[in-house]
């Protein structure tokens, strides 16, 4: 079964951030009113003067940014450069497809950001150390990034004390 979308038609609610610089309209969860399983989609607009996220990459998730109205500023690992109506740019997994749009314009930029939803992704953001774990938004410094086996030491000790019903020894 086909879904529409009229342009005219969908609804939009505003996102602020805490962070006044990161503001944007967001439309309705058009994916999960199609009942998408592997893509997400939303049509978002970006105010004069406002970021878009911070600057991130993802770790299991594509994504593609189709430019519908307007003008932005596109950061990426290579720099920064202007995208316009009608422009499509896709950013692959991992820190080369990192991005960040900053709407330099006096018009709002209207854009259809799609992605790909593999059920859980890892989203890292270089300019402050941090890593997300989607669709949970449980945030951690990548700072206190540990070795795989901190911890796990005494692991025969850990078992007997289960054994023994003395779990917290």
């Amino acid at each position: 079964m086909a879904h529409f979308f009229h342009a005219d038609r969908v609804k939009y609610h505003q996102k602020q951030s805490p962070v006044p610089e990161f503001a944007w309209h967001t439309s309705e969860r058009l994916a999960e009113l199609a009942g998408s399983k592997h893509l997400t989609f939303d049509i978002r607009s970006l105010d004069p003067g406002k970021y878009s996220f911070p600057y991130h990459f993802h770790r299991n998730a594509e994504e593609l940014f189709v430019i519908l109205e307007g003008s932005a500023m596109l950061r990426t690992p290579e720099g920064h450069q202007e995208v316009h109506t009608g422009d499509i740019v896709f950013f692959e997994m991992g820190l080369s497809g990192a991005h960040q749009l900053f709407n330099h314009t006096e018009k709002p930029c209207k854009y259809l950001d799609i992605r790909t939803n593999m059920g859980l992704d890892v989203c890292e953001y270089p300019d402050s150390g941090k890593i997300n774990i989607l669709p949970y938004q449980e945030v951690y410094e990548s700072a206190d990034q540990v070795d795989y086996f901190k911890g796990e030491d005494q692991v025969a000790a850990k078992w007997a004390a289960k054994e023994n019903g003395n779990e917290h020894e």
